[in-house]
């Protein structure tokens, strides 16, 4: 059975950081570029980073560049977001995703999907 499960969210305080982790069953993820999405109370979902494979090449939104980096293990079938400088307005669920080698454009097309973990920034 193929899922994805994120873990790593909790509170924090403006300025803080966490770790999220994306963790693969059922498939490895090595042929698989995993995407990092986020929904706001209110507002619609939204890519903010992803990994592709082989080369690892990656991508993030404006909003989050500079403060997020995605990187992968697959010998522990894991990629992590690991987010610093955080701020109010990042408060959400983020959500991994997985689709074929490729980061799509816009985010687009994602296969699998994981059921999420809340951020919550607040002082």
């Amino acid at each position: 059975q193929v899922q994805l499960v994120e873990s790593g969210g909790g509170l924090v305080q403006p300025g803080g950081s966490l770790r999220l982790s994306c963790a693969a069953s059922g498939f490895t993820l090595d042929d698989y570029a995993i995407g990092w999405f986020r929904q706001a109370p209110g507002k619609e979902r939204e890519g903010i980073s992803c990994i592709s494979s082989g080369d690892g090449s990656t991508v993030y939104a404006d909003s989050v560049k500079g403060r997020f980096t995605i990187s992968r293990d697959n010998a522990k079938n894991t990629v992590y977001l690991q987010m610093n400088s955080l701020k109010p307005e990042d408060t959400a669920v983020y959500y991994c995703a997985a689709i074929l080698y490729y980061c799509p454009i816009d985010y687009y097309g994602m296969e699998y999907w994981g059921k999420g973990t809340l951020v919550t920034v607040s002082a």
